[in-house]
């Protein structure tokens, strides 16, 4: 069996008590939860990992660098954003973890600010010299040949000073706002302005318009692959843009604010356009974070600080630039394959590949696909032969996060413009896609498509697709249901489950579903399908609780669960009496996970772990085996408190023997044989990175599946 690795542990200080064994009876001790933030962290942490790991190639770990920087980017726009708004309000009581929010932000703190210094650390001792080993230069001012100077200089004065917009900050010229994310630079100007006045300090915004790394020709540098940052070249001739006046000091800056949209749903008549106002005001909203070059005077930093409304915790200096995650555009710019994965193409099964009639296929056996080892162009070639089809009345569709150029989205509009009836749910309120989903309900609505915006309260997360047709004069109904969002980019880089299917009680499960999400009615009593917020709370406790019976009556016994993130706590303190009663607990966990494993006396029959690799994660999977007689699910669901009670989401079973088996092998079997991407939960917060032992050879869950989808 695989063991960690001693050397490969990632950790970020949780707050909670060492326990090493647990006999009371009471489980509702916050030491038993690890905080939410921090597991998020920690998750950013493994992510950053992967910037290390010689193993992955080397522009991907540049990519997974930029990643981790996103991802903290966003911790801080919503996780950060939400618990400074409880403290705001006045609400400082401890959360389910026994941290209030006062002292979690002092702990994000410490672990934010390790992690900051660990990525520029990456980035400059590790990534950009073994990048320029390979041929692939990031120049910093200091490197520029005469000859590199002069090309940039012209670059400058032809490409950016036309965009560019200085701003002297003087009593007309007051500080301006500042937009979420944006690049900016503080300039300390002295000599005498225009107009005979002392200068002091000045503003410039990069220009969102121009990429922020840019290619030097090759007859200009050593080779195809030398880059500079725009913000390199604004500094190097920041003095052009003060005509006689001399700059002394030139900082990067960047503010990050609170990207929660509010929108008082009980008390608005037109969701889509009281998102768009709040849209309008989301880049300007409250700042909660502050990052600075670190070569910024104390008294600059100290005015920035004081216009966002930033206290001294919030602020973060970087040993570089202050948008790491720009540097993805290296990644596609540089063509270099032999640095990157290599290319892979998924499987499809040979009676469902294009040009197939797939309502043949589906009617003669369920398909069930595994993306992205199997292709998604079933599902888009499916709602493709339903938009031709004659005998295809209506189309029913939930749309989550489908991308810009949807060729899906365009399908359901010539489907509404050939007449037939198409409803698509939207959720408007899928973070950092309101705008978007906004556009194509828009669009959808112009082509005649009856769009419907959910539920008030409740986001409509559920992953469906259901199609009525006509055959031998009677209705027969057709259904997608998956583990992911409609989207096929992400499909692509997505680990997720879909089930296509003509069963008939599916078929009346999800007609019932749509007409709830449409016509606000009560759903009557559903016949295979589980759904929240109406009832999966309650299906998955009942399931636990099962387990733990046939456990202490001597039976067989066993969850297996997998997932993007676990914080509900009655779903946690049902694992560990579970776990208490002798079942064997094994999850699969991507991201946040509140449960403490590996306790003596509370939790030694579970063990976590978490998968990254080249495919993000995403299925969600629960298995159950009730003596013998297993009982495999696959949802949209994770194991929060906002997919439980406040979303919409569905939860299907996988009743063909073997492809249950299928489910289970791949999603949690082969997890707990990876011994290369595998990172395991310990009871103190630790992951350590799982090793091959003695002769044991590699073995990757991700490596295993695309290996398989070759051969298939």
């Amino acid at each position: 069996m695989a063991e960690p690795a001693a050397e490969s542990v990632v950790q970020v200080r949780q707050h909670a008590v060492q326990i090493d064994h647990w006999q009371d009876d009471d489980l509702s001790p916050p030491e038993l939860l690890f905080n939410r933030e921090l597991s998020l962290l920690t998750f950013t942490r493994r992510v950053l990992e992967l910037a290390r790991d010689p193993k992955v190639p080397l522009l991907e770990r540049l990519r997974f660098l930029c990643i981790s920087c996103t991802n903290l980017d966003e911790f801080f726009e919503v996780r950060v954003a939400s618990v400074r708004q409880r403290l705001q309000h006045g609400a400082n009581q401890p959360g389910p973890d026994g941290l209030t929010p006062s002292a979690a932000l002092e702990v994000i703190r410490d672990a934010v600010v390790e992690m900051v210094q660990e990525q520029y650390r990456v980035m400059n001792d590790e990534l950009t010299p073994e990048l320029a080993e390979q041929g692939i230069h990031i120049l910093r001012r200091s490197e520029w040949t005469k000859r590199q100077r002069e090309w940039l200089h012209d670059h400058f004065r032809q490409e950016l000073m036309p965009v560019l917009s200085p701003l002297g900050l003087d009593p007309a010229h007051p500080f301006p706002r500042i937009l979420n994310k944006s690049l900016n630079f503080a300039v300390a100007l002295e000599g005498r302005d225009a107009f005979g006045r002392d200068s002091g300090m000045a503003l410039v915004r990069a220009p969102r318009s121009l990429p922020r790394i840019i290619r030097i020709p090759e007859n200009h540098s050593r080779g195809p692959d030398d880059f500079v940052f725009l913000s390199s070249i604004i500094h190097a001739f920041i003095d052009e843009l003060f005509p006689g006046m001399q700059a002394k000091g030139c900082y990067q800056f960047r503010v990050t604010r609170n990207s929660e949209l509010f929108v008082d749903e009980e008390e608005i008549e037109d969701l889509a356009r009281a998102l768009e106002g709040e849209l309008m005001e989301r880049g300007f909203a409250e700042a909660v974070r502050l990052e600075v070059a670190d070569n910024c005077p104390e008294d600059i930093t100290r005015f920035l600080a004081s216009k966002f409304g930033i206290e001294d915790a919030d602020i973060y200096r970087c040993d570089g630039p202050v948008n790491l995650n720009r540097m993805s555009a290296i990644c596609d710019l540089a063509d270099r394959p032999d640095l990157k994965y290599p290319p892979f193409q998924p499987n499809t099964p040979k009676s469902l590949l294009s040009g197939s009639n797939l309502f043949h296929a589906i009617r003669r056996r369920d398909w069930l696909l595994h993306h992205p080892y199997d292709s998604f162009q079933p599902v888009v070639d499916l709602l493709r032969q339903a938009v031709s089809d004659p005998d295809v009345l209506a189309i029913k569709q939930t749309l989550y996060r489908t991308g810009v150029d949807s060729a899906l989205v365009g399908l359901l509009v010539e489907a509404a413009r050939a007449g037939k009836d198409v409803t698509v749910i939207v959720e408007l309120r899928a973070r950092f896609d309101e705008e978007a989903n906004i556009t194509l309900a828009t669009r959808l609505q112009e082509a005649g498509v009856q769009v419907v915006y959910g539920i008030v309260g409740h986001k409509t997360h559920a992953k469906m697709l259901l199609l009525v047709r006509r055959e031998n004069d009677r209705l027969v109904r057709y259904v997608h249901l998956g583990t992911g969002n409609y989207h096929q980019g992400t499909a692509k880089a997505y680990t997720d489950w879909s089930l296509l299917t003509g069963d008939a009680r599916i078929g009346q499960d999800v007609h019932r579903i749509f007409q709830q999400l449409s016509g606000l009615g009560r759903v009557q009593k559903l016949n295979k399908l589980v759904q929240s917020p109406f009832g999966l709370h309650d299906f998955l406790l009942e399931r636990i609780d099962r387990e733990t019976r046939h456990a202490l009556a001597g039976k067989t016994a066993r969850v297996s669960a997998k997932m993007n993130s676990l914080t509900e706590p009655s779903i946690i303190h049902a694992l560990y009496r579970a776990s208490r009663a002798g079942v064997e607990v094994k999850l699969v966990v991507r991201g946040i996970c509140c449960l403490r494993p590996g306790i003596s006396g509370l939790s030694d029959n579970i063990r976590v772990r978490s998968i990254l690799g080249r495919f993000l994660e995403h299925s969600r999977i629960y298995h159950f085996e009730n003596d013998g007689q297993p009982e495999t699910w696959a949802a949209s669901a994770d194991w929060m408190e906002r997919n439980l009670f406040q979303r919409v989401e569905t939860c299907f079973p996988i009743e063909d023997a073997d492809a249950a088996e299928r489910v289970y092998h791949d999603s949690i079997q082969l997890a707990f044989e990876d011994n290369v991407q595998a990172w395991e939960l310990q009871g103190d917060g630790t992951y350590h990175l799982m090793h091959p032992v003695g002769e044991e050879q590699p073995r990757s869950i991700q490596g295993l599946l695309m290996e398989q989808a070759a051969d298939d």
